[in-house]
């Protein structure tokens, strides 16, 4: 009979490693906020002049290049999808690449609402990447760079053509922040606030190119427009709405929340930093992985597993051979003394997954929090195994 690790006595700090909404950031507290403009109306100008700092700052931490427009928009990172792809698709051809649920999600929306007549799709399954070589830079491209759900990132982004005659349209919300984009690759890039930032959700981030602000102004989609995602009036590009005249009312507390975690960002060191503390989280656990056979990362490529939401799977034959409801049902309950004793929180694989666990390391995560967890989940995996035995 094996004999159970020992119960670890060291936790993480913060038990926070949910993918969204993701934990803040550290020494994080409400009294940090500057809520002197919660109850003001966002016309008014200091509000207006946070929501420009907000878009300012972002535009200055990430590199986006001086041309491109950076604006907030409605309903969180959907929203700001959703915004570009109803207004800019229908054009010309569309290649889209699915391997995840959100990715999933936009493949339904271009057949089953757009009803894109053009349209390739390549997908894959949980764990793997479609052949990015597939994209003809001639078409249109959807795809987001880091799969939430599954682990799984673009490794970078040297399948798009320079030349390209169509437009590269990229959900990025748990990349920014956490990779260099090649933003001279990308002419719409979406995020929130709540991944990498570990800010307050509902707000979305919408950048685009000179390229997709031809096309909104060359271009009237055949369907009607709902009013969040018109970024035109009378054919010509509303850049107002990327001058912090947001198209509905945002809340000014969580624009507080916002910049308070932006200033984070710059007082670390910046862009670099954030990337380095989430690719010091993956390391952590990547040499975990590698010294215990019973769990495995979802990505079946080392090159393309995701530094912020790492998924991972249990490999253990004994747990494989039992029916996908059983296998659900035992992570389930080891993860259930994790929550129990406040060591991690909402680390259970999405629900469209395959059974197993994913911890989010973004930068606001601290690495020795996710190096403190690991020897927890073995304790966990080997008691949970035990009873069942």
């Amino acid at each position: 009979m094996s004999t159970l690790p020992e119960k670890p006595t060291q936790k993480p700090l913060n038990p926070c490693f949910s993918s969204g909404p993701c934990a803040k950031r550290p020494g994080w507290s409400l009294a940090a906020l500057d809520a002197s403009m919660a109850g003001r109306s966002h016309r008014a100008a200091p509000a207006k002049a946070q929501l420009q700092e907000v878009i300012d700052r972002h535009k200055s931490l990430l590199g986006i290049p001086a041309d491109y427009h950076v604006g907030i928009v409605p309903a969180s990172d959907t929203g700001a999808v959703e915004m570009a792809m109803w207004s800019l698709l229908g054009e010309r051809g569309v290649d889209l690449f699915a391997w995840e649920a959100f990715s999933s999600d936009w493949l339904k929306d271009a057949t089953g609402q757009l009803k894109l007549s053009d349209l390739r799709v390549f997908e894959s399954p949980y764990g793997e990447l479609p052949d990015l070589a597939q994209y003809d830079g001639s078409r249109d491209v959807v795809f987001v760079w880091n799969g939430t759900t599954s682990g799984v990132c673009v490794p970078d982004g040297t399948w798009i053509p320079a030349d390209r005659e169509g437009l590269t349209i990229c959900d990025a919300t748990s990349a920014v922040f956490a990779y260099e984009l090649p933003w001279d690759k990308l002419d719409v890039v979406t995020w929130s606030w709540q991944k990498v930032l570990g800010s307050e959700a509902a707000h979305g981030m919408l950048v685009l190119s000179p390229r997709a602000v031809a096309r909104l102004e060359s271009y009237t989609p055949s369907w009607p427009l709902p009013k969040i995602f018109r970024m035109t009036n009378k054919g010509k590009f509303s850049a107002g709405i990327f001058k912090a005249e947001t198209i509905n009312t945002p809340s000014m507390l969580a624009v507080a929340d916002c910049l308070d975690a932006l200033k984070w960002v710059e007082s670390i060191g910046g862009l670099s930093a954030t990337v380095a503390r989430s690719q010091e989280s993956l390391a952590h656990i990547a040499q975990w992985v590698a010294a215990n056979d019973w769990i495995d990362f979802l990505s079946a490529r080392p090159d393309t597993r995701s530094a912020t939401s790492v998924c991972l799977k249990i490999s253990d034959p004994w747990l494989l051979a039992q029916p996908e409801d059983a296998q659900l049902a035992f992570v389930k309950d080891m993860l259930k003394p994790l929550d129990k004793e406040k060591v991690a929180h909402d680390i259970a694989s999405y629900r469209t997954a395959p059974a197993g666990i994913r911890i989010w390391c973004g930068a606001t995560v601290e690495p020795s929090d996710v190096a403190a967890l690991l020897p927890w989940l073995n304790w966990a995996y080997a008691s949970a195994k035990a009873a069942r035995r």
